[in-house]
Formats: C-alpha cells, sequence, structure tokens
C-alpha cells in the first residue's frame, strides 16, 4: 500500500507543477511533510544532499525520500511516479506543439506559465531559506555564496566546497 502512495504521491507532484525540481520543491515539501514521511529537517538535509549528488534535484528528492520511507521499492515507485506525467505530457505535447506553437492562445499560455514558475521558485527559496540559513554565520555564508555565484561566475561545485569550509571554520572559532 505504501508503494502505492509513494507513486500516486510523486505523480500528483510531477503532473501539477511546471518548472523543474526547484518550482516542485513546495510541493514535495508539503505532501512529504503532510504524508509524516519527513520532517522540514529531513527534508531540508534530502535538498541539501539532491543538489549536491548529479542528477535533477526534483528527482534526487524522489528517489531518496522513496529509499527512506519504502526501500528500494519505494526508490523506484517514487522516481518513476515523479516522471511518469512529463513522459505522458510531453509525448502529447510534443506532436501538438509543432502544429500550434504559433498559436496565439499556446504563447498567451507560455506567457503566463513562465512567471508563475519564477514565482514557484521563490516559494522554495524563501522557504528553505528560514529552516537554513537561523542565525549570522549562515547569512554571512549565504551572502557570499551568492556574490561567488552571480557575480564572480564560480562553478557551483566550488561555491558548496567554499561555503562547507567556511562552516568549518564558524564551528571552530
Amino acid at each position: 500500500m505504501i508503494l502505492i502512495e509513494l507513486f500516486l504521491t510523486f505523480f500528483k507532484i510531477g503532473l501539477f507543477t511546471f518548472g523543474g525540481g526547484y518550482a516542485m520543491l513546495p510541493l514535495i515539501q508539503e505532501e512529504m511533510v503532510n504524508h509524516g514521511w519527513l520532517t522540514i529537517d529531513q527534508f531540508v538535509d534530502i535538498v541539501a544532499v539532491s543538489q549536491m549528488t548529479p542528477g535533477a534535484v526534483a528527482i534526487n528528492n524522489a528517489t531518496f525520500v522513496g529509499y527512506k520511507v519504502a526501500g528500494i521499492g519505494g526508490t523506484i515507485m517514487s522516481t518513476f511516479g515523479l516522471i511518469a506525467p512529463s513522459l505522458i505530457i510531453i509525448a502529447i505535447v510534443s506532436k501538438l506543439l509543432n502544429k500550434f506553437k504559433d498559436h496565439p492562445l499556446v504563447e498567451g499560455a507560455w506567457q503566463g506559465i513562465r512567471p508563475a514558475v519564477v514565482g514557484l521558485i521563490m516559494v522554495a527559496v524563501i522557504s528553505i531559506g528560514k529552516e537554513v540559513i537561523t542565525g549570522i554565520n549562515g547569512i554571512i555564508i549565504g551572502i557570499i555564496a551568492l556574490f561567488l555565484l552571480a557575480k564572480v561566475k564560480l562553478h557551483p561545485i566550488g561555491v558548496i566546497m567554499i561555503s562547507g569550509m567556511l562552516g568549518l571554520i564558524f564551528a571552530l572559532f
């Protein structure tokens, strides 16, 4: 029963979320916490690990949560549940998009969806930021990371390594 519940929960997340992994995070968080599968702290930890491991953040989240809840079977069901809607939708859309891509209604829909995706990503940033950045050290590391990513254009792996070292330094002093 839990395997079906995992599949259906992640299918719903995959079906109703546009914009990729980061846009999915608020819905994943709500579903995981509401089902009692994760605490908010566990969710934040899984997001952190998902960002450091190869692959899409939402798929990594589904894989980690599935494993935590129901082992290998949970991993398979939650991951497949997450990607199944995309597979179905892309198969249908790819046929229709070429035919209707220049239609004003299609263009209008995309003009509405794109800003909504930005809003979803911002909600994820704020929600996770409230849980992760709890003190002055976190604020300092967050600002440095933002600067290194946005202005210096340092590779995210470098930013993660520097942030980890800063965390160690702050912990020691």
